[in-house]
């Protein structure tokens, strides 16, 4: 499996504007959430893997249920972009962020089908009363192999903790993606980013095996 799909699996099991000072603390803390959504995905994975694997499109509804609202994936998107988010227009951001959006729930449905028994240690953190972002390490426990440290980068956004980046082993999953879009936009431009996310979401939808 290579990197970038290992970030994509644990980014799942575990799991832009700032928010306001006034802001309320989440009454759930940043591993509090993490450790229920991991929890819960991995329960279903066990459970209901055979049937996943027939009927791919359920792991879909997974992804939308449990996974996305615990992710900023408008910060995701902005991030990913990098220094070529100025440049866009309007109409091109939000694209980008649709399309993006759809990148995310297809690769990491298909990703989810690759689970293979791992489980997440999370390490305690000490979250200030007036904390607005956190960095939450975890480690994955694996079978036949050694621990691989893991890193969730979390904000506060509409008084919730979600995730807008994970580390594998030292790579951000948002830096990962960002080199090949720089790469596409050097090609083609911003419209050449937005026709290879096209596509690239084209063949994940039909590809469901």
């Amino acid at each position: 499996m290579s990197i970038l799909k290992n970030i994509l699996v644990y980014l799942l099991l575990g799991i832009f504007p700032v928010a306001q000072a006034v802001q309320a603390q989440p009454e759930e803390s940043p591993v509090e959430m993490l450790e229920r959504t991991s929890n819960q995905v991995i329960e279903i994975l066990r459970n209901d893997m055979d049937e996943l694997k027939k009927n791919p499109d359920k792991v879909y509804r997974i992804v939308d249920e449990y996974i996305l609202p615990h992710l900023d994936d408008v910060t995701m998107a902005k991030l990913a972009l990098g220094k070529n988010w100025k440049k866009a227009t309007r109409e091109q951001k939000l694209e980008f962020v649709e399309s993006f959006r759809n990148l995310l729930i297809r690769t990491y449905s298909k990703s989810l089908l690759e689970f293979s028994d791992q489980e997440i240690r999370y390490f305690p953190v000490k979250v200030p009363p007036d904390a607005k972002k956190i960095s939450v390490k975890a480690e994955v426990i694996q079978p036949g192999g050694p621990p691989v440290p893991l890193a969730y980068r979390m904000r506060v956004k509409n008084n919730m903790w979600k995730v807008y980046d994970i580390k594998v082993d030292g790579v951000s999953l948002v830096t990962s993606y960002r080199g090949t879009f720089t790469q596409e936009i050097r090609k083609s431009g911003i419209e050449g980013l937005l026709e290879y996310l096209r596509e690239k979401n084209q063949q994940l939808a039909s590809d469901k095996t």
